[in-house]
């Protein structure tokens, strides 16, 4: 088991396949994109594979698959076939943006993977193409429905962008209440590969809740596991569920029992924080599992309380797309 210097047992690895995404966001990277990894730069299926099985060796029984966009990498669909058949794995999910999963949706639920997040922050077709800058929606909102009659775990994450999309919030209340999917708020965040410049956050959490109050004021609170990033409500007789995340207010720091490894090998503690290791070199060329575990197990123990005493220390504002989510 892995426990953390302040006391969290860490059980949920996000590990990133890909840095490369066939969109481009407005809150994750610049218009003109970021400088993606070379080939080389990656580490091999079986280099992440063997990552995989070290982590869940010392305790960690849940894998979020991300990116980038994870579906945009040859190979993914073999490697997901070997991470479901790992001894001590539960749970194996997927971050997506649902261009390019379609065809893989049958071959997903025969490996039992059955919770897919899906980023979508419009309802809006032309609102998406401005967010993505590309022509996206018909495709992701065809093979949202679809996951949804194949009976996925679906979850749609939308980030809350002042001036942008506030006038979705509602719209995907009533999406949910319509659909049996769980439709998620994240609250803006600044991994967009710039500098925010002392950025105030309009749309927070408790702004956000007070608006979908407002129009819904029977909502009921769900009950939510300890380690939940989201505060969840279901509206009475609804099919579906919607929830908060207070992603930049980090009200969840407290209970964190997620990792992060990059598609080049670097594991990040916190999402807000600037320090990394780099395991590529203990798994490519002669393999040291020991001397991985202790440098995984010496980040474990060197985390920070929470995401804003890691902030203090950032200096360089990354791209969502190269961090993994």
């Amino acid at each position: 088991m892995l426990i953390d210097n302040h006391g969290r047992v860490t059980n949920y690895l996000r590990l990133s396949v890909t840095d490369s995404c066939n969109l481009r966001c407005q809150y994750c990277m610049p218009e003109e994109g970021v400088s993606f990894a070379k080939r080389s730069e990656l580490l091999s299926w079986d280099e992440l594979f063997t990552l995989a099985k070290v982590f869940v060796g010392m305790g960690v029984n849940k894998i979020r698959i991300t990116g980038g966009e994870p579906f945009v990498r040859k190979g993914l669909m073999s490697f997901l076939e070997k991470l479901a058949y790992l001894p001590g794995l539960d749970d194996i999910s997927i971050t997506t943006n649902a261009t390019l999963i379609g065809p893989h949706i049958q071959a997903l639920k025969k490996l039992h993977i059955s919770s897919i997040n899906v980023s979508l922050d419009s309802l809006d077709r032309q609102r998406v193409h401005a967010i993505t800058r590309r022509d996206s929606f018909d495709t992701v909102i065809a093979n949202v429905h679809q996951l949804v009659d194949h009976g996925f775990d679906v979850k749609l994450n939308c980030v809350v962008m002042a001036g942008i999309n506030i006038d979705d919030i509602i719209p995907f209340v009533h999406f949910a209440n319509q659909n049996p999917i769980n439709v998620r708020f994240l609250e803006e965040m600044p991994f967009n590969g710039q500098s925010i410049g002392g950025k105030v956050l309009e749309w927070d959490h408790v702004r956000i809740l007070a608006l979908i109050k407002s129009h819904f004021p029977r909502i009921e609170k769900l009950p939510t596991s300890q380690s939940s990033t989201s505060v969840n409500y279901k509206v009475p007789g609804g099919m579906g569920s919607f929830g908060v995340i207070p992603s930049f207010s980090r009200t969840f720091c407290g209970t964190c029992n997620r990792i992060r490894v990059s598609a080049k090998g670097h594991l990040q503690t916190c999402l807000y924080a600037a320090e990394t290791v780099d395991l590529k070199p203990m798994v490519r060329g002669i393999l040291d599992p020991e001397g991985l575990e202790s440098s995984i197990y010496a980040a474990i123990q060197s985390r920070y309380k929470d995401g804003f005493e890691a902030e203090k220390r950032l200096t360089n504002i990354q791209s969502m797309t190269l961090i993994g989510g």
